[in-house]
């Protein structure tokens, strides 16, 4: 399964801060209506779909934009920073959580024991200097992360509890745009499941 890393030095990226505002770099009000065609071809290049595509808010924080990337198969991943180093990823991907998964969740640093507890609609996990808040929205789950020390559990609530499905206008500013021979479409997997967290399928072929 791929997993994107993050770029060490964040605060060089560039940040749109506020998405979709009047200083970010694109902005809604001031272009047409963006095709939902080109939408989707966008998508598909990076390796993921629309619906899969999350945006997010936090005071003093701003979508640095070259963090964004397919997680696994046909998720999807941002990073967010701040100016004074604070930063946290929004990850979705399919799948659930549950006390006894919560623990498990896989993470992009070494792994370490997890603490698990219900706050809200989602679930707190922490671990020794880092944690997270996770929900589940249409067999989705929404993650927002963080080292300990960068980014409060407030914050972290406060992210995942906003993060929505990108519009029409937000995909347009979320997604790079396509360069000369990107694909027009996901590739389609035989092997992922209709339902649940879209491991792969291993079934015993017929050489055994």
């Amino acid at each position: 399964m791929r997993r994107r890393r993050l770029a060490p030095a964040l605060l060089a990226l560039p940040l749109l801060l506020p998405l979709l505002s009047a200083c970010g770099t694109r902005t809604a009000e001031a272009e047409p209506a963006p095709d939902r065609a080109e939408l989707e071809a966008r998508a598909a290049a990076l390796q993921t779909r629309p619906e899969h595509v999350y945006v997010t808010e936090a005071d003093g924080f701003g979508l640095a934009e070259q963090s964004v990337g397919v997680l696994g198969d046909d998720g999807f991943s941002a990073a967010y920073a701040s100016r004074d180093g604070g930063t946290f990823t929004l990850a979705v991907e399919r799948g659930g959580v549950d006390p006894a998964s919560c623990a498990d969740l896989p993470r992009t640093s070494a792994p370490a024991p997890a603490t698990c507890e219900k706050d809200g609609p989602g679930w707190y996990r922490a671990t020794d200097g880092a944690h997270a808040y996770v929900r589940v929205e249409d067999g989705l789950r929404i993650r927002v992360s963080a080292d300990a020390g960068s980014v409060d559990r407030a914050v972290l609530r406060g992210a995942a509890e906003r993060a929505h499905r990108a519009s029409d206008a937000e995909l347009d500013a979320v997604l790079p745009e396509r360069r000369p021979g990107d694909a027009e479409a996901p590739v389609e997997r035989g092997d992922l499941p209709p339902e649940g967290d879209g491991a792969p399928l291993d079934g015993v072929g017929v050489s055994g």
